[in-house]
């Protein structure tokens, strides 16, 4: 079975960041192999459409058969209230909460980021988790493209 990964738009426009390429490229390259799914949400392509030409030109690069589609939706929405409500995240940071509900209610095995202030922590994402296990979600994995590429054997 392949490992599903959220991606947000963080790591999309990494392809195009000195600091991130290497790591964003890589796991795009093992989307198109076929070993990962990249799991999109239409939050994330909302996001998008406010990037340059460049940066969408990313994900749709990307074949249909590796790439799953999954939504914001009500429930996502009182989830990421949730993460509001009890103080995980502020309410400026909404759209980081939605991309973490979406991600919690799909299943996915991590979310990727390159966001450490308010995503990739390690206080927030045990602040997540717990608002995960009180409303009856499992632990999500949160994780940097870099820890979840294949290192390559030499």
């Amino acid at each position: 079975m392949r490992t599903r990964i959220y991606i947000d738009t963080s790591v999309i426009g990494g392809c195009l960041d000195v600091e991130f390429s290497d790591w964003s490229n890589r796991l795009f390259d093992e989307f198109r192999a076929g070993t990962k799914v990249a799991i999109v949400s239409d939050l994330t392509r909302r996001e998008l459409e406010e990037a340059p030409d460049s940066v969408k030109e990313i994900l749709s690069s990307l074949p249909e058969e590796c790439v799953e589609d999954v939504f914001l939706d009500e429930e996502a929405l009182a989830l990421a209230d949730a993460y509001i409500h009890d103080g995980v995240v502020g309410v400026k940071h909404l759209v980081d909460a939605q991309h973490i509900a979406i991600a919690s209610i799909e299943r996915v095995d991590v979310l990727v980021s390159w966001n450490f202030k308010q995503i990739v922590n390690l206080d927030r994402v045990h602040a997540f988790n717990a608002v995960n296990l009180k409303r009856g979600y499992p632990v999500l994995e949160i994780r940097s493209p870099r820890e979840v590429i294949r290192e390559k054997e030499n």
